[in-house]
C-alpha cells in the first residue's frame, strides 16, 4: 500500500494519497461487456493506497439498457470489488439519432449536480475521460467547483473522428461547437492523458501546451487472463473478432472476406467468429445472410471476466479499422491487448504508425483495405505450422506483460498526478 511509502519530514509528507474522482460516462465493470480501463487503473490506483471513485452512467452503451438503477433511482453508489462507482440514470437511446446527442448532454449535466462529494469525499484531482466534450466540460467544471487540478484523457480525436469516420461537415455547427470545446479544454486542463501515440501533433496544432501531454495506452489485466494455452486441436481454423460493430470496425472487409474463402479447399476448413454488439451488428447479420455465409458465426457480447473464456476458442484474431486520416495518430484498442494477452497470433488490418503486432512479430500487418489482401492474411496464418504460431502468441504474450499491465500503466498515472496534485500537511 502507498500508506507505508509516504515519507514524512519535519515539513511533512513528501508522497501522499489522494483522492481521485475519474469522469467517464462509458467506464465499465467486469461484470459487464465493454470498457474497463478505469475499473482497472482504480483497483490498482487503490492498491497503492488512494481513494478513486468512477462516475459513470448505469445506460450501457452495448447492451442498449439501463443495468445498474431500478425505476424511479437518479443515481446510486457502488462499490464493485472494492472500487466505488457513482452510477447516473441518462436517457435511452439507440444508434447515432439525437436521443445519444441528448444522452451526452444529461450525464454531462447530472455528473455535475450529482456529484455526491459527502459520498466519494472532496477530490484532490478529477479526471474527464472523453471521447465526447460533455464529458471533458462536466470534469473540468467540477475541478473549478473544488478548487483542484484537471486532468482530461482523450480516447477518441472528436470531432475530427466523426468527420473522417461519419462524414459529417467540418462546418456543421456541432462540429463547429465541438472544436471549440476541444480547444478550450485543451486550454484549461492541468495534463492531458492520450491513449494515441502521436495525437499531441493534433493536440498542439489545436493550442494544447506540448509539455503537459502524456501518452498512457490502454493495458490488460493479466490476473484474469489465463496461463499461455496452446489453441485447441481441430479440423477448423477459427479467426475471432471481439469487440464493438460500428462503423469504424469496417466488419464489411471480414463478410466479403469470409466470402472468398468460404468455397476454397485446403487442409483446414475456415471460419470467422465476431462477438459482440453495436449500431452496425444487425445490418452486418442480414448481409451475411444474403451472401449466404456458412463460415461466419455472430455471438453476443459476454462480461469483461468472461470474454478471455471465449477468446481462448480462437487460433488467431483480427483487428482491424476503417481507412481514415484520424488513425494516422494511432489507435490503441482494448481488444489488442486482450487478443495479444491470450497468447495468439493476431492480423492487424490498420492503417496506423503505431502497430504493436509488427513491433513484437506476432502476427501478420495488412496494409492494403481490400477484402483479397485480408483473405491471403487469414490464408498465410493457417498455413503456418502449429509451432510457427505458437511463437508468435508467445511474443504477443511477452509484450504485453513488459508494456501494457495494469500495474505498470497505474504506476506511471500515479507519477503524473502526484506532480501536479499540491502536497497538504497531515496533522
Amino acid at each position: 500500500m502507498v500508506l507505508e511509502r509516504n515519507v514524512y519530514t519535519e515539513d511533512g509528507p513528501t508522497l501522499r494519497s489522494m483522492n481521485i474522482w475519474i469522469v467517464n460516462q462509458y467506464a465499465g465493470a467486469p461484470d459487464q461487456p465493454g470498457f474497463t480501463r478505469h475499473y482497472s487503473l482504480a483497483r490498482e490506483l487503490i492498491r497503492r493506497g488512494h481513494r478513486v471513485s468512477i462516475v459513470a452512467t448505469s445506460f450501457h452503451h452495448t447492451l442498449r439498457k439501463d443495468t445498474r438503477l431500478e425505476p424511479g433511482e437518479a443515481w446510486r453508489y457502488e462499490e464493485v470489488e472494492g472500487v466505488p462507482f457513482l452510477w447516473l440514470r441518462t436517457p435511452a437511446y439507440r444508434g447515432n439519432s439525437a436521443a445519444r446527442v441528448w444522452n451526452m448532454v444529461s450525464f454531462g449535466l447530472s455528473a455535475v449536480r450529482r456529484s455526491r462529494p459527502e459520498i466519494l469525499g472532496v477530490p484532490d484531482v478529477v479526471l474527464g475521460s472523453v471521447p465526447h466534450p460533455f464529458i471533458g466540460l462536466a470534469a473540468e467544471r467540477l475541478s473549478r467547483r473544488y478548487r483542484v487540478p484537471f486532468v482530461l484523457e482523450v480516447r477518441d480525436l472528436w470531432p475530427d473522428s466523426l468527420i473522417d469516420l461519419g462524414d459529417v461537415s467540418p462546418f456543421h455547427p456541432f462540429i463547429l461547437w465541438m472544436r471549440w470545446a476541444e480547444r478550450y479544454l485543451y486550454r484549461k486542463s492541468t495534463r492531458i492523458l492520450s491513449i494515441l501515440p502521436y495525437a499531441h501533433e493534433h493536440m498542439v496544432r489545436q493550442g494544447a501546451a506540448r509539455e503537459k501531454i502524456f501518452w498512457l495506452p490502454n493495458g490488460i489485466d493479466l490476473t484474469n487472463v489465463p496461463s499461455f494455452l496452446p489453441p485447441p486441436e481441430g479440423e477448423t481454423f477459427t479467426v475471432m473478432y471481439a469487440g464493438s460493430h460500428g462503423l469504424a470496425n469496417d466488419l464489411d472487409r471480414v463478410l466479403d472476406a469470409a466470402r472468398l474463402l468460404q468455397n476454397e479447399g485446403g487442409e483446414r476448413a475456415i471460419r470467422f467468429v465476431l462477438v459482440g454488439d453495436g449500431p452496425e451488428k444487425e445490418r452486418l447479420m442480414e448481409k451475411a445472410r444474403q451472401m449466404g455465409l456458412h463460415n461466419v458465426e455472430f455471438r453476443d457480447p459476454v462480461p469483461k471476466r468472461e470474454v478471455f473464456r471465449v477468446l481462448a476458442e480462437a487460433d488467431a484474431f483480427l483487428l482491424l479499422l476503417k481507412e481514415a486520416p484520424v488513425f494516422r495518430f494511432g489507435a490503441s484498442p482494448n481488444k489488442l491487448y486482450d487478443y495479444m494477452a491470450m497468447g495468439r497470433p493476431v492480423i492487424f488490418a490498420v492503417n496506423s504508425p503505431y502497430n504493436p503486432v509488427q513491433e513484437s512479430r506476432a502476427g501478420i500487418t495488412v496494409s492494403d483495405a481490400s477484402p483479397g489482401a485480408l483473405a491471403r492474411a487469414v490464408r498465410d496464418l493457417a498455413s503456418l505450422s502449429r509451432e510457427e504460431r505458437e511463437a508468435m502468441g508467445r511474443r504477443a504474450r511477452a509484450y504485453v506483460e513488459e508494456h501494457h499491465s495494469f500495474p505498470k500503466l497505474a504506476e506511471r498515472l500515479e507519477g503524473i498526478l502526484q506532480e501536479i496534485v499540491p502536497l497538504r500537511n497531515r496533522p
